[in-house]
Formats: C-alpha cells, sequence, structure tokens
C-alpha cells in the first residue's frame, strides 16, 4: 500500500539535500547525517507521526536558511565595515 505522504516525505528529502550542499562541515557530511535520519524513521506507517517528521524537517529546513543567511551577513558586514576593535 502506497502511502499518501511519501511525495511530501521525497520532496521534503530533496529540498534538504538540496539545502545540504553549502553545510558548514561539508556536503558530505551533511548527505550521511540525512540519510541517516531518514533509514532511522522508514518504518513509521501512522500518518501523525508522518506528518510530525516532515514538520520536523521543515523546522530544520527554517534553520539552515536562517544559519546560511547570517554567515552571508557576516561576511557582508565585514567586508563594508571596519572592525571596531581597530578604533
Amino acid at each position: 500500500m502506497a502511502n499518501p505522504l511519501r511525495g511530501e516525505v521525497i520532496k521534503l528529502y530533496k529540498n534538504l539535500l538540496h539545502l545540504g550542499r553549502e553545510y558548514p562541515k561539508g556536503a558530505d557530511y551533511f548527505r550521511d547525517r540525512l540519510k541517516k535520519a531518514f533509514l532511522k524513521n522508514r518504518d513509521v506507517e501512522n500518518p501523525e507521526k508522518i506528518k510530525e517528521l516532515i514538520a520536523r524537517g521543515e523546522y530544520v529546513i527554517k534553520e539552515l536558511e536562517a544559519l546560511y543567511y547570517l554567515r552571508k551577513y557576516r561576511a557582508m558586514k565585514q567586508r563594508y565595515y571596519e572592525d571596531d576593535k581597530t578604533k
């Protein structure tokens, strides 16, 4: 029996895999951890539990995006503003 949430899970996996390319510890590290997390929960069949896991994955996506935006902001700030320590 095919699970109707399967498409959402695959979409979540692909989104996380795409975001993991810029992970600070490296794409390979992120990919391995992502795969382990998804394999750990592959036997879950309760739709409510699957929805909870999808929600957790979407939260992780938001956290990764915030991490990347913060990193870009810091890089821009270093380029265009003087360091306060030099004053």
